[in-house]
């Protein structure tokens, strides 16, 4: 070795020597005290995989958006692309810009995935539909569909089929996901869920939810307005549809969101446990606002709004148990404020205000025994203004075999002039329903307690 060689290099030795030696002298890292995830060989992730989404003439606040585009496609491909980075339960999140993303089919979303929208300016508005008589019969499990007129049906769209007598929860909502040599025919990625026949008018339309969630936990929608496009679209039933929608979405969670004119439910859950809704509206759609149904447990609804909807301002469906109702507005709307039934017991409805709605402002539905709203908790609500002169609306009707609920602290009135007054009954209880617990409740009206049970006649 030379020695200009030598010399660099025993003066590089010299300064690289205190480095070395406080490396050398730090301690290791503390061996991890949590412990490992139940399925997984590592520890619970502190901090998952985040992408962003927007449109290429606009710029987000801190860097350039990782995909760029203008529909659905450009976020499923970083909703799929964040759910495939497995960290266990943390959630992974999809930033979206502000703008408006044409929605061709629904957002299909995945485990643990956040998604998050830019408030007050994200909009997924829906396509307009297509729609077609079917050419040949949907057969039970078959995976296509042969349209008379196909025009509009593309591979990548959402589409639902139906006829006559397949409804509900047996109507289909696939993805197209190609096209046969046979003209007309699209295989879809899903099984049919009926017999969808020629003869009985058998349909398929580019409808969907706008956001869909199936089988699916943890996950989270923040800062979102859906457009459903209800004069461009035909009606979805809410078992299978809404501008959210889940099936069987555990823990989900949707807080300030906005759904409005979807030609069907603004939000509806099926089967899905644990769903926190905050701070979200449902307008003008053409169903329900709110739909949690088909044993859907232990529900949290908080400082939501329901208005100027087709149907009820919230439809609670069958089996929805334990859940909580509270600070919330049903207002406006085209039916009941809220109707709940079929084995819907032991939830909370407390502090809610149900005004000007067309028809009763609570509704509990009539149902056989075994099957009624029992044992619900209604405490501290506003049930004022609902119904239309001459009708003889009730603030809080009770039908069928319902019994034991109890009814706290609640104003129920009508503060319209005398001539535009319809809820003039306060709480109409028919004849076949069982006892309730009414307490220091406030009521204003003609008629302040129906009561058609037997017991209660002299």
């Amino acid at each position: 070795m030379k020695k200009s060689t030598t010399r660099h290099f025993v003066i590089l030795c010299l300064l690289a020597a205190p480095a070395l030696a406080a490396a050398a002298s730090a301690a290791p890292p503390a061996s991890p005290a949590s412990e490992q995830l139940p399925v997984r060989m590592h520890e619970p992730v502190k901090e998952a995989a985040r992408i962003s989404v927007g449109h290429a003439d606009e710029k987000s606040p801190t860097r350039a958006y990782d995909i760029t585009g203008r529909d659905q496609r450009v976020i499923q491909a970083a909703i799929d692309f964040v759910a495939a980075l497995d960290a266990g339960d943390a959630p992974r999140i999809v930033e979206i810009g502000p703008g408006s993303f044409l929605m061709r089919d629904s957002l299909h979303l995945r485990s643990h995935v956040t998604l998050r929208g830019t408030p007050g300016k994200t909009v997924l508005g829906k396509a307009p539909a297509a729609i077609s008589k079917l050419a040949l019969d949907g057969d039970y499990g078959e995976e296509q569909i042969t349209l008379a007129d196909p025009v509009g049906f593309d591979v990548g769209s959402g589409v639902a089929i139906w006829d006559d007598n397949v409804r509900h929860f047996h109507i289909t909502v696939a993805r197209i996901t190609g096209r046969t040599a046979t003209p007309g025919t699209f295989t879809i990625d899903v099984p049919l869920r009926g017999d969808c026949m020629v003869k009985r008018n058998g349909s398929a339309a580019t409808v969907f939810p706008v956001i869909s969630g199936y089988d699916v936990r943890g996950t989270r929608l923040e800062h979102l307005e859906i457009d459903g496009s209800r004069d461009t679209n035909p009606f979805l039933d809410g078992c299978r549809g809404g501008g959210i929608y889940f099936s069987r979405g555990y823990a989900a969670e949707i807080h300030d969101c906005t759904v409005h004119h979807y030609n069907g439910d603004g939000i509806s859950f099926q089967q899905s446990n644990d769903v926190t809704i905050t701070d979200t509206v449902c307008r003008d759609n053409a169903g329900h606002g709110f739909h949690p149904g088909s044993g859907s447990h232990r529900t949290v609804m908080r400082r939501c709004r329901a208005e100027g909807n087709g149907e009820d301002g919230m439809f609670v469906c069958w089996r929805v148990k334990h859940g909580t109702f509270e600070d919330s507005v049903f207002a406006g709307n085209k039916r009941n404020g809220i109707s709940i039934g079929h084995k819907d017991t032991d939830n909370l409805l407390r502090g809610n205000t149900i005004r000007a709605n067309a028809s009763d402002g609570i509704l509990f539905r009539d149902e056989l025994p075994g099957m009624a709203a029992d044992r619900n908790r209604l405490e501290g609500n506003t049930i004022e203004n609902n119904g239309g002169p001459g009708q003889a609306a009730a603030g809080i009707r009770i039908r069928g075999v319902t019994a034991d609920n109890v009814f706290v602290d609640n104003v129920i009135r009508d503060t319209r002039p005398e001539a535009d007054r319809g809820q003039t009954i306060g709480v109409a209880i028919e004849s076949a329903a069982g006892p309730h617990l009414l307490d220091r409740n406030r009521i204003e009206a003609a008629e302040p307690i129906r009561d058609e049970r037997p017991q209660a006649k002299p």
